[in-house]
């Protein structure tokens, strides 16, 4: 029988994009939800109108597909009913989540997962997602991992939805931990700007520390001493522009809701002008300092893509391949780097025409990167 997929969330620029490919890669049929149909009707894809508030609904639903995406955001305000019901329904669950304080709650759920004999996988995507994939794959080249940084830059909107903005100005609330030199250390949003060059056509972007879900997993996943993630945008000036509402705005301000809708709702209105000149791609690098035998090297690791809600949307729909061919199953829920081998990510990225650029050079500066 035709496998079953529901895409919470599924007509918004990310779960469209999940959507696409999960078509395109699979022969299993797709039900959309949303609060109302927008688009015209695919092959193979229903749509289902779903209030995530509605339970007895939501649970009707997960019960009837074999498996359940969830690109429903912003995550900071979802609690973990779908997750809990795919458990409780015996249905394998993936997520878009960018949220840290969401997917630790996910994550706490491995135990219930894995007595139902449900795969959950959290944070699938791009970044996190593809980027958690690429900080494994460099790290089994090595034989000693000592740091991981991770540099992301985004040109414009990156192709997504006002979802995503709101998501941006809710992490910059609050300082958030990140591991540095062995241990978990408060660090400020959008601070401590640094300059990496991306290969063209991005170039030079500034780069801040950002809270990001694979400043968390990595550092559980990996025997490391420090992971670094940081983020900026392009053109600059959405850089200078977003620090100034970190550090100009008074705290108070960005925790009332109706400030941060009004600032999403102008920043994405921004963005619909200066994403032709711009474009919606993505930029990320990984570098990790570690050994080869007894030789420090620097490994790095780039990938680009010209549209960043596409790639988030290849990004999970390798891994929804995975699981409906049943090669991925590890009932319990798992960050992407604990729960994809290499091997299964290098496969799906070359089938959707994508790849990542590796090097490894010799090294003598053994400072940590801050």
């Amino acid at each position: 029988m035709t496998q079953k997929v529901l895409v919470l969330g599924g007509q918004g620029r990310i779960g469209s994009q999940v959507t696409a490919d999960v078509l395109a890669h699979t022969p299993a049929s797709v039900t959309q939800t949303g609060r109302r149909r927008r688009g015209s009707d695919q092959p193979r894809c229903d749509f289902l109108p779903l209030d995530l508030a509605d339970h007895a609904t939501v649970t009707a639903a997960i019960a009837a597909h074999d498996l359940v995406i969830h690109c429903a955001g912003p995550f900071k305000y979802r609690d973990r009913h779908v997750l809990e019901t795919c458990i409780a329904e015996g249905v394998n669950y993936l997520d878009v989540a960018d949220n840290p304080g969401y997917v630790k709650a996910a994550l706490a759920l491995c135990p219930q997962a894995e007595a139902a004999g449900v795969t959950a996988i959290v944070s699938t995507g791009v970044f996190p997602g593809i980027s958690n994939s690429m900080v494994r794959q460099g790290i089994e080249q090595l034989d000693h991992a000592e740091t991981i940084q991770l540099d992301y830059g985004v040109a414009g909107s990156g192709g997504a939805g006002v979802t995503v903005m709101r998501t941006t100005f809710l992490e910059l609330q609050h300082p958030f931990p990140a591991w540095i030199q062995g241990q978990w250390q408060t660090v400020k949003p959008y601070s401590q700007r640094q300059v990496v060059t991306f290969p063209p056509p991005y170039g030079r972007c500034g780069v801040y520390w950002f809270n990001t879900v694979e400043a968390m997993t990595l550092a559980e996943s990996f025997p490391v001493a420090t992971v670094v993630t940081k983020f900026g945008s392009l053109p600059d000036f959405y850089n200078h522009l977003t620090w100034l509402m970190a550090h100009g705005l008074p705290k108070a301000w960005l925790q009332q809701p109706a400030i941060v809708e009004f600032l999403a709702q102008v920043s994405y209105g921004m963005t619909q002008v200066t994403d032709p000149i711009s474009g919606v791609g993505i930029a990320m690098q990984v570098h990790i300092q570690g050994t080869q035998g007894q030789q420090p090297v620097d490994y790095q690791a780039t990938f680009l893509h010209d549209d960043t809600a596409v790639a988030a949307g290849m990004g999970t729909g390798g891994i929804v391949q995975g699981l409906l061919a049943g090669n991925l199953s590890k009932p319990g829920v798992w960050p992407v780097e604990q729960s994809v081998s290499t091997d299964w990510f290098e496969a799906t990225l070359t089938e959707r025409g994508l790849a990542v650029q590796t090097a490894i050079t010799p090294r003598t500066d053994v400072s940590v990167p801050q």
